[in-house]
Order: C-alpha cells, then structure tokens, then sequence
C-alpha cells in the first residue's frame, strides 16, 4: 500500500499538505500523492511544481463532478413536505452523487494507508462513504468553522436525527459526521461553537514553527515562481516604505465587492504602498480596475508569504479571512462580519447565527 494522499480543491489546503509532510522525518517525506480537485479552482501548473518538489511522489488531476453535472439527481432536491419522504430521497441522491464520481476518480483510495480530504462536503466525500474508504477529514479554512459551521447549517432542522443517519452511512453530512470519517482536524477546538466527537485539533502554526529554511524554500518553490520579481515591486514605487497589504475575497456580488474593496483602500491605505492580493476564487478584475496599485497573482495562500526572505508590511487587512497565520506584517486588521454589514444582509455572512 501507498502511504499518504491528500485531496485538495485550493491553494490552501495544498499548503496545508505541505505543512504536514514537512513535519514528518526526512525518511517518511515524498512517499505522499496530492490529488488536485479542479471542480472549483484553477491550479494552473501547480501539478508540474508539486512533482518536481521532495515533498510528494505523484499528482493527479481529478475532474469531480458537482451535483448539477447529473440532471438526473435533481428530482431528489425537491422538498415534499414530509420528513421521511425527504429522508428516503436524501438517501437516495447520496448513494448516487457518490456513484456518479467513479468515472472520474484518477487513482484508487483503497490503496493508501491514510486518506487525507480537505472540504468533504463536495462530492468526493459522498464517493468515499459510498465506496466505504475511511478517511481523514480537515478544515477548509483556519478556523473557517468558527464563522461558517457548514455541517450543521447545512442542515438545519432535526440536525441530530440527519447526524445519526449519516452515522449510518445512509445520508452524509460533512466535517466528521460521516460513518467512514476518521476524525475531523481543526486548527483550534475552542473557537468552534459545535465541536463534534471526532474533532482533533493539530495547530497549523505548531507545524509553521517546525519548518526548516529548506522547508520554507521548498514550500516558496511549489507555489512562487517570481520571487525575485515580487521582491522587486516591493521595493520599488511611490510610498513603498510604508505598505498595506489588502486581502481580497469572493464577497458578495462584483459590483458590490469593487465597492467594498475601494472603501477598504480609502480607508486604511492612505499615505502608503497599496498591495492587492486576491483570494484565488476572486474572479474580480482587479489589475484592470486598480490599476495604480501592486496586484498579486492569486494563485497561493497568503501563508507563504511568510516564507519571503525580508519581506514586512505595516498592515495586513482581511475582512473574512482569518488572519493568524500571518508573521511578515507589523499590524493585522480583521475587519469581520460587522463590517460586511454596511454591504450585505447580516444572515448573508453570519451563518453560525442563524442555526437554530
């Protein structure tokens, strides 16, 4: 059997994977195989980048397929009226969906000793309770659960009879309800308001702390291949002596969003070097409609930013994105959810107050 595989839909978690890999011994290291979800994100030439890393042995491509992709599942997302006949259908359509993936599986799961799925909501995680394949599930953000508890607000209504059935592998339901989920890892228990059974907390910024310098650099060369250029538009322009580095999000709609984004510059950019950094699923035009400022590419995680030799900013802001993970800025501003309401209604982003 293959050791390690992890599952991956963003930048992010691939991140994550790497973090993990570069905590184990040097002998255990490059015996792990990345699988690249392109259902919602696009990895450009990550795939040629992470083989030709020490860190895993092969990556694959995996066209999963979102539910939309099957006409025939939709009849099962028609509400009746009636708690068991929704029931029955939700039991149906989750064999399905799980069934419908085989086609496109690269590799198979039952070959590994550990199966590692980052965002087991999507459709991969209905193919391995469908295929009985335990597995590992993990967060799909730092501390997304704290704001977003996707399982239970997926949910809602009778969360504990639809938890139990799903521990029975006749429904599913993410983020370690699953009968086939191992555990669920987390950066920080305490901050999620469900905590589940099969919680495990492992802290990402314990594995940051145990990265080498070569580490870094590895972790740098699979996901930047413009250091020098990046280091270059730091140290060039007007105010790059003081810079503000802005985090953009998929938030809202693009009209909307291009607002929220001038506000944020107006706001907390003056007098300095304005740096955009986009979310990699942030589909605005932000080169074309900013163009007097830094535009990063948004094809890595704001975490490796860290790994940037004599890189500092004064300011990091994030709206919804937690920033912890983030070391190279003298001040971290999270704006939150407060803010987002002079934008949105407040049910729109504060899903975890809305529950019950």
């Amino acid at each position: 059997m293959k050791k390690r595989v992890y599952i991956c839909h963003t930048f992010y978690h691939v991140y994550v994977s790497c973090l993990k890999e570069c905590y184990l011994p040097l002998s255990e290291r490059g015996n792990a195989d990345l699988v690249l979800s392109t259902m919602s994100n696009d990895f450009g030439d990550m795939k040629e980048r992470a083989e030709a890393s020490a860190l895993f042995d092969e990556v694959f491509w995996f066209d999963e397929k979102e539910d939309v992709t099957f006409p025939e599942l939709a009849k099962y997302h028609v509400d009746r009226g009636n708690l068991l006949i929704n029931m029955l259908a939700r039991i149906r359509y989750t064999k399905l969906l799980g069934k419908k993936q085989e086609p496109y599986v690269p590799v198979d799961f039952k070959k590994y000793q550990d199966v590692y799925v980052f965002c087991d909501s999507d459709p991969i995680g209905y193919y391995l309770s469908y295929k009985r394949i335990p597995y590992h599930a993990l967060e799909d953000g730092l501390d997304c659960i704290r704001y977003y508890d996707t399982a239970r607000y997926d949910n809602k209504g009778h969360f504990r009879l639809k938890a139990f059935l799903s521990s029975l592998n006749l429904i599913f339901i993410q983020n370690g309800y699953g009968k086939y989920c191992i555990d669920m890892e987390v950066n920080n228990i305490s901050v999620c308001p469900y905590p589940g059974k099969k919680y495990v907390e492992l802290k990402r910024e314990m594995l940051v702390e145990h990265l080498s310098a070569q580490d870094k650099d590895e972790i740098l060369a699979i996901f930047l291949k413009n250091i020098e250029e990046l280091k270059e538009k730091f140290a060039t322009g007007k105010n790059h002596e003081h810079k503000v580095l802005i985090l953009t999000e998929p938030l809202c709609s693009l009209e909307i969003r291009e607002r929220i984004f001038r506000d944020v510059i107006e706001e907390q950019g003056q007098g300095a070097q304005v740096i955009l950094k986009p979310h990699p699923r942030d589909l605005l035009d932000y080169e074309k409609l900013f163009p007097e400022y830094i535009v990063l590419a948004g094809k890595f995680p704001m975490e490796v930013m860290n790994f940037i030799p004599g890189l500092t900013v004064d300011k990091v802001v994030s709206i919804m994105t937690v920033p912890d993970g983030i070391h190279f800025a003298k001040e971290v501003v999270f704006l939150g959810e407060d803010y987002m309401d002079r934008y949105e209604a407040r049910e729109l982003h504060c899903q975890n107050e809305h529950l019950e």
